[in-house]
């Protein structure tokens, strides 16, 4: 399964054509490169939650039936929920999936509310950048070291690091192309807000 069911139907058909309005033409190419990326990372993050609940369903029953240890399947089922998170984010951001209050943008003027997610894009861009940077530091730092989780199994901590940092990368080039292109739609004609 390619998991395009799943995404709307422009970006399933034609990732270019979700590019967003006001995107400048020097920021395309990154736009329709992050939308394909958007687009392998939701298929994987599907897999990903797939493989996860397989293996914590095998270890309720292994522990239940078997009395079995089951180490490895906790830490596994959680870097792949840690991994789907972080990948996905940026698909969600493009979409604007998440969670926002309606209540305050329905009784703004398009104007006011147009700046004010241009002003919410900005500190999420900030925020997601510093995370961003702090991912990369510590996963550099956890392959250096080569740390590893406490438990009995050990799986190296760079794994989850890596995983958060590329999703964290994708998340701030997703929110820095959406917030020029909210900025050339506030600036340009009143139609295009």
């Amino acid at each position: 399964m390619s998991g395009a069911a799943s995404l709307p139907p422009k970006m399933a058909a034609e990732p270019r054509a979700f590019v967003e309005p006001g995107t400048p033409r020097v920021l395309v190419p990154v736009a329709w490169a992050l939308a394909w990326a958007n687009k392998a990372m939701v298929g994987l993050g599907m897999v990903a939650l797939l493989v996860a609940s397989v293996v914590l369903t095998s270890s309720v029953l292994s522990r239940y039936f078997l009395k079995a240890s089951t180490d490895w399947q906790d830490e596994t089922a959680v870097f792949l929920l840690v991994g789907a998170t972080f990948l996905a984010s940026a698909f969600v951001q493009s979409i604007r999936g998440h969670v926002g209050i309606e209540a305050v943008s329905s009784v703004l003027s398009r104007n006011v509310n147009a700046a004010r997610q241009i002003a919410v894009d900005a500190m999420s861009l900030a925020f997601c950048a510093l995370f961003a940077w702090k991912s990369w530091t510590l996963m550099r730092e956890a392959a250096v070291d080569r740390m590893t989780t406490n438990s009995t199994w050990g799986p190296p901590l760079w794994i989850p690091y890596f995983l958060m940092s590329l999703g964290m990368t994708l998340l701030t080039l997703q929110l820095l192309v959406q917030l020029v292109a909210g900025i050339n739609r506030w600036r340009g004609p009143a139609e295009q807000r």
